[in-house]
């Protein structure tokens, strides 16, 4: 199996930004602890950064037919883009949306979510831990993906 980390824009920042509100882990740190539990899920990983909103779109689209899942935090192109949400609805891959913060308690602004409807779940609030909720639910998914398949596969073969 393999997932996509797709990160937006200033996640690059981590660990500087505002601590109060993202704590003071860095990215890198976030994505070592990430890539320690795929290795023990049997998980292959990849990861992804970008400021701008047309590479994560390209990054998005490169997924198609190559990956098994997706894990994004769009960052604040969560509350703006169109072409974020409609590269997710275009690649039909299970995508777990992940916010370090509580989107909902914050400003007015941030409220407005154009991803989450085109995305299987969403994870906000947990800090750092949401990326091991979102590892978590992917072996879920996943999981529930194959057997799927495997009931299928049955059904057409007992015919």
């Amino acid at each position: 199996m393999k997932i996509v980390v797709i990160q937006g824009p200033n996640l690059n920042m981590l660990g500087i930004r505002e601590q109060q509100v993202y704590g003071p882990m860095k990215l890198e740190q976030i994505h070592a602890q990430m890539k320690e539990f795929a290795g023990q899920n049997g998980m292959e990983i990849e990861f992804f950064q970008s400021n701008l909103e047309g590479e994560l779109v390209d990054k998005i689209q490169e997924c198609y037919g190559e990956v098994n899942g997706i894990i994004l935090n769009a960052a604040a192109y969560t509350h703006t883009s169109i072409a974020i949400r409609d590269a997710i609805a275009a690649v039909a891959i299970p995508t777990i949306e992940v916010h370090i913060s509580n989107i909902h308690r914050r400003e007015e602004f941030r409220k407005e979510n154009m991803i989450a409807p085109v995305c299987t779940s969403s994870i906000v609030g947990f800090g750092p831990f949401g990326y091991h909720l979102a590892m978590t639910g992917m072996l879920q998914i996943m999981g529930e993906v194959k057997a799927a398949q495997e009931a299928q596969a049955a059904a057409q073969a007992a015919k």
